[in-house]
């Protein structure tokens, strides 16, 4: 009987070394957690006088499995019915492990080779800081990276942010989180 118990043991204890060693965990440099962002990431335009920067993002612990990365920035308290897409980007080759500081700008070269930035909700095909209507309160601004089962998404840069998140959902394994906050009182 103690030897069953044993082995029962070894594989509870197995099983979780295994989940532990694939904890998908994003990091940043320049957001946190329910912490406001700074100016470098508010947009430019609508109103708004940012320095539309995307954040430095980095990832540890993706899934053996991983082939390709996404990321996306979602604001999901736009006052539109369906949110924002700040940025979505696609394709990006799982051995990438993070994004500098404006990476996502339109004329960026440091996207890495052979990933897609899709157009956003602002209808450029990069990353758009937070702009939230004046007043309207504090917006959260949800960076997540997924861990994708797929080496390429079947998507262009002009697909639909609903079709984009369709198709990084249907081949996400394990993403992480940063929910940033944004507000604009005047």
């Amino acid at each position: 009987m103690r030897q069953y118990y044993s082995s029962i043991v070894a594989v509870v204890v197995g099983l979780s070394n295994s989940a532990m060693a694939s904890s998908l965990t994003l990091t940043s440099d320049d957001i946190s957690n329910g912490v406001h962002m700074s100016k470098l990431q508010e947009f430019n335009g609508f109103g708004c006088t940012g320095s539309d920067l995307s954040p430095n993002l980095k990832w540890t612990g993706a899934p053996k499995e991983t082939q390709s990365f996404a990321i996306t920035a979602y604001d999901p308290d736009a006052p539109t019915g369906s949110g924002w897409w700040h940025w979505q980007i696609v394709n990006i080759p799982a051995t990438v492990t993070e994004l500098a500081t404006g990476a996502g700008g339109a004329q960026s070269k440091q996207i890495p080779p052979g990933s897609l930035q899709i157009q956003n909700d602002y209808g450029v095909a990069a990353f758009g800081g937070a702009c939230p209507p004046v007043g309207h309160g504090v917006h959260r601004y949800q960076f997540t990276v997924h861990a994708l089962s797929v080496e390429q998404l079947s998507v262009t840069e002009q697909s639909s942010g609903a079709l984009v998140g369709y198709m990084i959902n249907a081949h996400t394994i394990e993403s992480s989180t940063i929910e940033a906050l944004y507000q604009r009182d005047k």
